[in-house]
């Protein structure tokens, strides 16, 4: 099938399903990306009904598997709240997700692994330079302040 002789709304589908198949996409990326390629805000509308319709679209669906790939970094819950905030999600599944995913997470002991890997790296250099470095990086990850000054403070 050539790519001229497809309709607009054809062409559309054809993009949604070839960013899909890298890998899921939130509602509002899947929006975003088909805006971008200069389509008709109608047709990128009925695209995502369509999908949605199908099941090829779900944030509820997209928003866990988000979560459980980015734990395996790991990333902290505060981290992954604002990711899914900024690809689109709506509160409500972040906090369901976050929520479930509490249940079976110790943010301490990930904390604590992740800040003994960076201190061992940090040897040469001055103990409480090298605490602030680890204490930054951790924020950076998305944990919170708290669990990481405990952590540091009993390392």
């Amino acid at each position: 099938m050539r790519n001229s002789n497809l309709t607009p709304q054809q062409k559309a589908r054809s993009y949604a399903f070839l960013l899909l198949k890298f890998r899921l996409r939130s509602e509002k990326e899947l929006y975003t990306r088909l805006k971008n390629k200069k389509f008709d805000k109608e047709i990128v509308e009925q695209t995502i009904a369509f999908l949605k319709d199908k099941g090829f679209l779900d944030d509820t669906v997209f928003a866990k598997a988000w979560i459980e790939s980015r734990l395996k970094k790991p990333f902290g819950l505060r981290r992954l709240s604002q990711e899914l905030k900024a690809k689109g999600i709506s509160g409500e599944i972040i906090e369901a997700n976050i929520g479930e995913i509490k249940k079976g997470y110790c943010e301490e002991e990930v904390v604590e692994q992740l800040a003994k890997e960076r201190l061992a790296k940090l040897k040469s250099i001055e103990p409480l330079k090298a605490k602030q470095r680890v204490y930054g990086f951790l924020l950076r990850r998305g944990f919170s302040p708290a669990a990481a000054a405990e952590v540091i403070r009993r390392l």
